[in-house]
């Protein structure tokens, strides 16, 4: 099959692309590795964790704040599993949406690992065996995934990334976040509103290290209030986990000095690589995207 375009991977990167390339007469394919459309983003990134953070405000607002409107809620409390059901159907909706859009611009879709085997042909597999389909033109949209290094013994149980976290069954007691930066913090105001005890370990001297810092201070004095701990010029030099628990070791900054924090989950949060695995392209130059 040839294309005028053809895109690998269907994040906000990749289908937002070849929408408009088809708006724009082009004849367009997508590839995706994963059964369904949207990436990261839409899957287990941006709109599951808003979900989050709506139903968790939701709790806040009904314990914290209802009373001094005259409203009474004696007797609230958390039901997990629906918080996720909820979350997961949110995320449904929002894919199946993608899916819409690319058959109302009449994209081709291919659901499958699509790599490189010359500079205009990609070679796509999938459960259904392989095929390959040919393009002018290649967009890579392949995203990113979370940075992970080996000390932290990452097992996906107890020492998890934002993936993992976003479909807990049941609130933590308590939680210790490595990484100041929004992935982390945004999650971290999730679980801080449900009752969980939060500690965030971040190695620069101030929380969202990339960003304004007035904003910095202002969501540190926020979260501070839902009773989140911060460790400012902190690192993590080691991870330990059992079945139900983890031990995160954390050193000061220019210091010797150590301790260890004991927690249900350890929540790696220290920035994002690209997702290049698989694609062959740099053994034929392709420079495309």
């Amino acid at each position: 099959m040839q294309y005028d375009l053809i895109v690998i991977g269907s994040g906000p990167g990749g289908y937002v692309a070849a929408i408009r390339a088809a708006q724009l007469g082009m004849k367009t394919a997508i590839i995706e590795k994963y059964n369904t459309l949207g990436g990261t983003c839409l899957n287990v990134g941006c709109i599951p964790s808003k979900a989050l953070l709506d139903s968790s405000e939701h709790y806040h607002n009904a314990v914290e704040r209802f009373a001094e409107h005259g409203i009474e809620t004696s007797g609230v409390k958390v039901n997990m599993q629906q918080m996720i059901r909820r979350k997961n159907e949110v995320v449904e909706q929002t894919c199946k949406g993608v899916e819409f859009l690319m058959k109302k611009n009449k994209i081709d879709v291919y659901t499958g690992l699509g790599s490189f085997v010359t500079r205009n042909k990609i070679k796509i597999q999938s459960a259904e065996g392989e095929k390959e389909i040919e393009g002018k033109n290649i967009i890579i949209a392949t995203g990113s995934k979370p940075i992970v290094p080996a000390i932290f013994n990452y097992d996906k149980k107890r020492v998890i990334t934002s993936t993992e976290a976003l479909n807990i069954q049941e609130v933590p007691k308590k939680m210790v976040i490595v990484g100041g930066g929004v992935i982390g913090l945004e999650l971290g105001s999730v679980f801080a509103r449900l009752g969980t005890s939060v500690d965030v370990v971040e190695y620069m001297d101030r929380i969202l290290p990339t960003m304004d810092a007035d904003c910095g201070k202002e969501l540190m004095r926020s979260m501070k209030k839902l009773g989140v701990n911060f460790y400012l010029r902190h690192s993590v030099t080691g991870v330990k986990s059992t079945k139900t628990s983890c031990t995160v070791t954390v050193q000061k900054r220019d210091s010797d000095e150590q301790f260890d924090i004991k927690a249900d989950y350890c929540l790696v949060a220290i920035g994002r690589r690209p997702y290049t695995e698989g694609l062959n392209s740099r053994s034929h130059r392709c420079c495309h995207g």
